[in-house]
């Protein structure tokens, strides 16, 4: 990692271009099977046209100044359904359908078999982005435990039974992920939050074996979801302490727009908090005082040399101006703060 204190990052996704994407039937869905009119390429220039919006992500970011990298997610019509809808035992062209805790009617894919992984699903993306940055590079997976509550489990006698096979793809994608280049690798458990009895019972499992055998920077990203999607949220995860003990070396949590006790914090002595500074369901461009200020009230409680400032989620759903103008703020405010510690 990093030498420099508060080393600047994203937690993953960056807004994709109009060009690519449409963005009008996109803020209206985080889709868990797939969505192909969600795309405006033609199937034989897709790749090509991701590749291009993957290079803009890239060079955006750095031009911003951040320190760790992502590729965007500019291949994904969400963090989890791209992976998800590509192993063998998921069936997602018969989707089910469930209700979130929001009370929406989702379809999600259907578990009807044993779930292993087919082929690798995210290194052509690692691997072109660590062709096309200097820079350290982080990728994201979504994270087992998010994996088995999208889904609708028709084959396991559980759904920890099936969390822990997921737990066992997904730790093959990432031992790839690490040999094709990956400095740090995060999984994405935004669901942890909305079932904490059942995570509580074998979440932190799950995630170990996802996380197994790994020797890069591993994060864990909860978060209380996209902000376009969800306005009014808690101020307190259901579910967070528990991650104290994981093996995953940072913890990545929304902070900013739900203004959170910070105080929660002092639980994490043994890890690097990745710091949401970023409120992003607010369109006004933070000021580098404004980043600052967030990123001293983190300080009351984790040591400089443990906090990494970072966008509170994935910032897919922002207008690109905004986002990079936010991030421009991120680097900014952190340098600031880095001038104090001096």
């Amino acid at each position: 990692m990093l030498s420099k204190l508060l080393p600047t990052t994203v937690v993953g996704s960056y807004p994709q271009p109009d060009w690519l994407v449409d963005r009008t039937a996109l803020s209206k869905t985080v889709p868990r099977v797939r969505v192909r009119a969600l795309w405006r390429v033609a199937d034989e220039h897709l790749e090509q046209a991701q590749d291009d919006a993957t290079l803009l992500a890239i060079r955006d970011m750095e031009r911003a100044g951040i320190d760790i990298v992502s590729d965007g997610e500019m291949r994904r019509e969400s963090y989890s359904n791209r992976f998800a809808t590509a192993l063998e035992g998921v069936d997602a062209d018969h989707p089910a359908m469930i209700t979130n805790p929001s009370g929406r009617t989702l379809p999600v894919p259907r578990v009807v078999g044993r779930i292993r992984r087919r082929e690798a699903v995210e290194v052509r993306d690692m691997q072109f982005l660590r062709r096309n940055t200097d820079r350290l590079a982080k990728i994201t997976l979504p994270g087992p435990f998010t994996l088995s509550q999208q889904a609708s489990n028709e084959f396991y006698r559980d759904a920890a039974e099936m969390a822990m096979d997921f737990a066992v793809v997904v730790n093959e994608e990432a031992r790839d992920l690490q040999a094709a280049g990956a400095d740090v690798i995060q999984l994405d458990e935004p669901w942890l939050r909305n079932d904490p009895e059942a995570a509580k019972r074998y979440a932190v499992q799950a995630i170990d074996r996802a996380l197994e055998g790994l020797t890069v920077p591993t994060v864990v990203h909860l978060c209380f979801g996209y902000a376009a999607v969800v306005n009014r949220k808690p101020t307190g995860y259901s579910f967070l302490p528990q991650l104290a003990d994981c093996g995953a070396r940072q913890i990545s949590i929304e902070a900013a727009q739900p203004r959170l006790d910070l105080g929660i914090l002092k639980e994490f002595a043994g890890k690097q908090i990745v710091l949401g500074v970023l409120d992003l369901g607010d369109a006004q461009i933070e000021t580098p005082q404004q980043v600052a200020e967030r990123i001293r009230n983190g300080l009351r409680y984790v040591s400089a040399d443990r906090l990494i400032p970072a966008p509170d989620c994935g910032m897919k759903y922002l207008p690109r101006d905004v986002a990079f103008g936010k991030l421009r703020s991120l680097c900014e405010g952190a340098t600031i703060v880095r001038r104090e510690l001096a």
